[in-house]
């Protein structure tokens, strides 16, 4: 990581967005172009910037085109022309669907990834939408695909946008290949294999890609080779989709990658090769380390870009997530095993950060996916490598797992130490199941119960957030998360810590709706119970299904992939409403509304409850 004077910063300083940068830093072309549906902010938390530093690193000249206009004569497609290498497309941080729309498909008003958050920068699928124009424009020129939004979509998906089966987004492109999780080294390795001469069509075995091929190209199964139910069975037979699911999600998360995995999609088949194992501390640091101005580039001078405000003094010390939960998609992108980085990368980019003008001494987050998974993983790594648990944590946490806090906590110690830090918080969520499991070693459970104490203490910024999800024990073990009695320690002890220091600070608990298993009578009792907690809930949120979920194949089927069991879940908006107003039972708007439900399902004695009023129950 380079030292940055930001008094001295200049265009060049960033990847060209423009010929006429381009020509600044004298070059007459490029290797490759990059098309993202996100502003262009030079910060390793922007796919397109991690991206293009990373080919900048390996020698390649690259250019960044920031929300191309797909709708007038399409300048920006033509103007790098067609660069040597490959086009390249990441569609942005944000799953697009989930940026353009609620859980109840309205199209929201704004766009956290746009400069002064409007919204309509982008349109619905930018792996599909770029990628034909693309191909229309240049016929030969090789065309991939990549971030969260492909990776989601590398397989046979429901669609709750469209409410419908979906074939691998690679079938709805007129991209060549498809790269999925995180990205460094599968692009690299495919520069390079272009570079020396290698036709992008005859690259068919990289990790971590996804091609269509001849359906007479795949094998048999064995060990090595799994083949999955074809799209069309699964739009005929909803269980051969839930039972495909299983396989993708435990490929994703095994160790060494595991095996290839095969779908016939009409007359051709989706071949998805394996993961590639997490990244080495020395890989994961040299992507940090790249020289990022960790800034937006200077064409939105004067605008304000919201998700990078949310990021700007904040420091990521990890990648991926063990916690395996239902409804997130997390490890189908990131992996399950855990990347950290050294305490130098960190400190390096911690001081980076205290050199920005606008810097007050408050670093807002040192975290990750799950705030406190840093430098954790199994003991035994050959129990690790046979593993095909999709959770570490769920049923409970495995006994390979090391749960040793003081990694973090030396982090922590670190980052306050620095000259200019006034204090980090911690704003990412922390998974107070992993801090709070007593392991049997007695030095570790004094380390992690010191780890709550200290973050509680010193690293709270007024509001803590953790997600406990659901209230409903049965509800819980479908979205793999702990018992609801674990939140009521964790509360305890946050309310103790707070009172022993003289803190007046508040546990923001997060919760969901209208997941999988979960009926109005559940909602009913999280609301009942989490009045007697003395909650008024804020961070609340009706269950979307999102491709690449073991929640949105249940939502989907009907059927859980595990178990092969038909699970309840509310799909119609009657339904949905009908939950989430539980949420709001302290709004006299909603009151006679929920007695009216809770007569219906027969819980009257909840009447008294949330309204300490029995004259309501007749």
């Amino acid at each position: 990581m380079k030292e940055i004077d930001y008094n001295t910063l200049r265009p060049t300083d960033w990847l060209p967005t423009s010929v006429k940068e381009m020509k600044a830093l004298g070059w007459d072309g490029v290797d490759v172009v990059l098309f993202s549906g996100d502003a262009y902010v030079d910060h390793p938390a922007f796919g397109a910037a991690v991206i293009g530093r990373t080919l900048q690193a390996a020698g390649y000249r690259v250019a960044i085109v920031p929300q191309p206009n797909w709708q007038d004569d399409l300048r920006d497609f033509r103007k790098f022309g067609m660069p040597r290498l490959f086009f390249g497309i990441s569609p942005g941080a944000m799953d697009s669907m989930v940026n353009h729309y609620t859980a109840n498909r309205r199209r929201r008003s704004d766009d956290a990834y746009t400069p002064g958050g409007r919204h309509g920068a982008r349109p619905d699928y930018p792996s599909v939408v770029y990628s034909k124009i693309l191909r229309e424009l240049y016929p030969d020129a090789p065309i991939v695909i990549g971030g969260i939004e492909a990776s989601l979509r590398r397989l046979s998906h429901y669609d709750y946008w469209q409410d419908r089966l979906r074939p691998s987004i690679l079938v709805d492109t007129a991209a060549d290949m498809l790269l999925y999780g995180m990205g460094e080294k599968t692009v690299v390795d495919l520069a390079r294999r272009l570079d020396v001469g290698q036709k992008i069509g005859d690259i068919i075995d990289m990790p971590q890609s996804v091609v269509l091929r001849p359906i007479s190209e795949m094998p048999a199964a064995d060990a090595d080779n799994i083949i999955l139910a074809s799209f069309e069975k699964c739009l005929s037979d909803k269980r051969s989709q839930a039972a495909n699911f299983k396989h993708i999600e435990q490929q994703s998360n095994r160790f060494d990658g595991g095996a290839t995995l095969w779908q016939i999609t009409g007359r051709q088949v989706v071949r998805v090769n394996p993961m590639l194992p997490a990244m080495t501390q020395g890989e994961i640091d040299a992507s940090f380390d790249l020289p990022y101005t960790r800034l937006p580039h200077p064409r939105y001078k004067g605008k304000t870009i919201p998700a990078y405000e949310m990021i700007r003094h904040s420091v990521n010390l990890h990648r991926g997530c063990f916690g395996g939960c239902a409804f997130c998609t997390i490890s189908a992108h990131q992996g399950k095993f855990i990347a950290s980085r050294s305490k130098e990368s960190i400190l390096r980019e911690v001081r980076q950060v205290t050199r920005m003008p606008d810097f007050k001494g408050y670093i807002s987050d040192l975290g990750g996916p799950s705030a406190n998974m840093y430098a954790m993983g199994g003991r035994d790594k050959e129990k690790c490598r046979r593993c095909l648990r999709p959770s570490c944590l769920h049923p409970s946490p495995c006994a390979n797992l090391n749960t040793d806090h003081s990694p973090l906590l030396d982090i922590y110690h670190a980052v306050d130490a620095l000259p200019g830090v006034k204090k980090s918080f911690i704003g990412s969520g922390v998974r107070y199941d992993l801090s709070m499991h007593q392991t049997g070693d007695a030095e570790i459970d004094r380390t992690n119960a010191r780890y709550n104490r200290e973050l509680i203490e010193h690293h709270v910024s007024g509001r803590l957030k953790v997600a406990p999800e659901h209230t409903s024990d049965a509800v819980l073990r479908l979205m793999r998360k702990p018992p609801f009695s674990l939140f009521h320690e964790f509360k305890r002890l946050f309310d103790n810590t707070n009172r022993a220091c003289g803190l007046n600070q508040q546990l923001i608990p997060y919760f969901i709706s209208s997941h999988p298993g979960c009926r109005a009578e559940d909602m009913a009792e999280l609301a009942a119970a989490t009045k007697e907690l003395n909650f008024h809930l804020e961070q609340v949120q009706d269950f979307t299904p999102t491709p690449m979920t073991v929640a949105t194949e249940i939502y989907y089927t009907g059927y859980h992939p595990y178990t092969g069991e038909k699970v309840y879940t509310a799909t119609s908006p009657e339904q949905k409403l009908e939950q989430r107003k539980f949420f709001f039972w302290y709004d006299p708007a909603y009151r006679v509304d929920i007695m009216r439900s809770l007569r219906k399902i027969g819980r009257t004695d909840l009447i008294d409850k949330l309204f300490n009023k029995s004259r309501f129950r007749n």
